[in-house]
């Protein structure tokens, strides 16, 4: 997967003419995710007609009902946010996405650097078909990160950054290369 920003007052929002000049260029088995904070389902149908985006990652205070309409036209990711309020159990409401679980930041809207509490995490992933954990996720905290909570899959976004939006590319291989030794030696305690 690959995530394109489209809240407006993000450091890493791209237009969505762009993101689908860069959608068109990537592999069809890459999946194109349109992240979107506090949008309403239908500027959501209209950025994702736009850039080409199969997949919509939601931020904010979207509905169930809304999420559960969007599931049936895009491959649906409904995010939280692991504020004092958060309990694991809501993320059952929202059987139709998959759920992403990132840190708080009482005015950030991700991408803080923050980790989130990963025992929380866990207990999210048992009321969520797919669990994709998120939050301050590095090369070098990342085995732990996979090892505590088990995810389906993890979401990485500053640790990968040499500033707000650039991505790194030695940083992006170092944090791939670590998943995937998490990855092996899960799979390889599973097997023994």
């Amino acid at each position: 997967m690959i995530g394109f920003n489209f809240y407006p007052q993000s450091s890493r929002y791209i237009e969505p003419k762009l993101a689908r000049r860069i959608i068109e260029a990537i592999p069809p088995r890459v999946l194109a995710v349109g992240v979107f904070v506090d949008a309403g389902a239908e500027q959501i149908r209209n950025i994702a007609d736009v850039s080409g985006v199969r997949c919509v990652q939601i931020h904010g205070s979207a509905s169930a009902k809304t999420c559960r309409e969007l599931a049936r036209e895009f491959r649906a990711i409904r995010a939280f946010s692991m504020d004092p309020q958060f309990r694991p159990e809501k993320v059952s409401l929202f059987g139709d996405c998959d759920v992403l679980v990132d840190a708080y930041h009482p005015s950030l809207r991700g991408g803080t650097g923050l980790t989130c509490d990963w025992p929380a995490a866990r207990t999210a992933r048992s009321f969520a078909r797919f669990l994709i954990l998120s939050g301050g996720l590095t090369k070098q905290n990342v085995g732990q990160a996979i090892a505590t909570v088990a995810p389906h899959a993890v979401d990485v976004c500053s640790g990968v950054e040499s500033a707000p939006g650039t991505k790194d590319h030695q940083a992006l291989e170092d944090f791939i290369t670590a998943v995937r030794a998490a990855s092996s030696s899960i799979n390889a305690f599973a097997s023994s």
